[in-house]
């Protein structure tokens, strides 16, 4: 295993992401999930990660289960606040001590306010959550703070310009460049000297499969033959500058391809014409969308209220990803009062679009395509 640094500490380049736990009957398989843990630990991953959401809030009680034996003085714990529940400043330690018990630990090591956005993000500065972040640190129920961040790129930059953040986690692969925080982001990060942690290097397993065609052959031409996991996750290891990259295994044998491949690969991994290949690839998928929206918001607002952009982004993502079942869920969480189905033709948007794409049109053939 390779190993980088994360506010100081010495952790593995791979974490185990406990998300993504496999199942029985729709709840975790103990057993299991349990079983692969200890296989991440004692092949030397030292990074656990969870949250108060995770499987129905049942995340953090199974790896608690899975530290005894031993195996939590082996390992980093990471967790999260839920910072949408947070209703005045006391609720920040309230969850915090619930966190605490359910992990059975004394101190967390890695704690974030978790999946900032411009409307959390405003919660936190309303109830102090820095302030609370820090006396947790001197009482020595946590021991380093940061955030996970789900939003647009100028909110990152806001929420990272507020305070010296040890580390912070984002949404990266060789697909969202310019997604969320993106690559800017995550340089401007950098150069704070702030620590990056990188979700979704699969894109929800999206990279994975099923892959296009195009791909396919693409890859045939590369001087090293390599898995859809290892191009995704090499890519991201051949960076000097990040610190772990999770990964949410449900199965023993994606951990043990995953391990496999994060002992093989780090920094500088990749030549150059191996990270050419890379941006290729995007270029393939990218040529795989169902329309020619740029996300340049040029159509918003919209006066029903309709998110244009972001309908089109997940329509694109139908067809990118082969109408894979991961992307059109991605429809569901789009907010009911948002959707392409509340658009009421009134046509404004249309004169305001560079591409002239015909929005109201393309917004009903959208949810004839989700309901198909």
């Amino acid at each position: 295993m390779i190993y980088r640094t994360l506010a100081g500490e010495k952790v593995s380049q791979l974490g185990f992401g406990a998300m993504r736990l496999p199942q029985i009957g729709g709840k975790i398989d103990e057993k299991e999930s349990i079983r692969m843990i200890h296989h991440a630990i004692d092949s030397g991953i030292n990074y656990v990660d969870t949250a108060w959401v995770y499987h129905n809030g049942t995340s953090e009680d199974l790896v608690a289960k899975a530290f005894k034996g031993g195996y939590r003085e082996k390992s980093f714990v990471a967790t999260k606040s839920p910072v949408w529940l947070i209703e005045k400043d006391e609720d920040f330690e309230y969850y915090l001590d619930k966190q605490l018990e359910n992990l059975q630990v004394d101190c967390i090591d890695f704690y974030l306010l978790h999946a900032l956005n411009r409307g959390t993000w405003a919660s936190c500065k309303k109830y102090n959550a820095i302030d609370f972040c820090e006396k947790m640190v001197k009482k020595g129920k946590i021991k380093h703070f940061g955030f996970s961040f789900h939003d647009a790129h100028p909110v990152f930059i806001d929420i990272v310009d507020a305070y010296n953040w040890e580390f912070c986690q984002i949404q990266y692969n060789y697909l969202d460049r310019k997604e969320q925080a993106g690559l800017a982001g995550l340089n401007y990060a950098r150069a704070k000297n702030i620590d990056i942690i990188i979700m979704e290097p699969l894109r929800g397993g999206n990279l994975v499969e099923p892959l296009p065609e195009s791909v396919k052959e693409l890859w045939k031409s590369a001087g090293k033959q390599r898995s859809a996991v290892e191009w995704a996750l090499g890519w991201i290891f051949n960076r000097k500058d990040i610190g772990v990259v999770l990964s949410g295994m449900s199965t023993m044998d994606q951990l043990v391809e995953n391990l496999a491949i994060a002992d093989a690969n780090g920094p500088d991994c990749f030549t150059s014409a191996e990270l050419a290949l890379i941006d290729k690839t995007e270029e393939l998928y990218r040529q795989n969308t169902r329309i020619g929206c740029t996300q340049c918001g040029y159509c918003m607002p919209c006066p029903s209220g309709v998110d244009i952009p972001r309908n089109f982004k997940v329509w694109n993502e139908l067809y990118m990803f082969g109408k894979s079942e991961t992307a059109r869920g991605a429809w569901q969480w789009i907010d009911a009062p948002v959707r392409a189905d509340k658009c009421t033709k009134c046509g404004v948007c249309v004169s305001h679009c560079p591409q002239q794409i015909a929005i109201p049109d393309e917004l009903a053939n959208m949810v004839t395509d989700f309901a198909g």
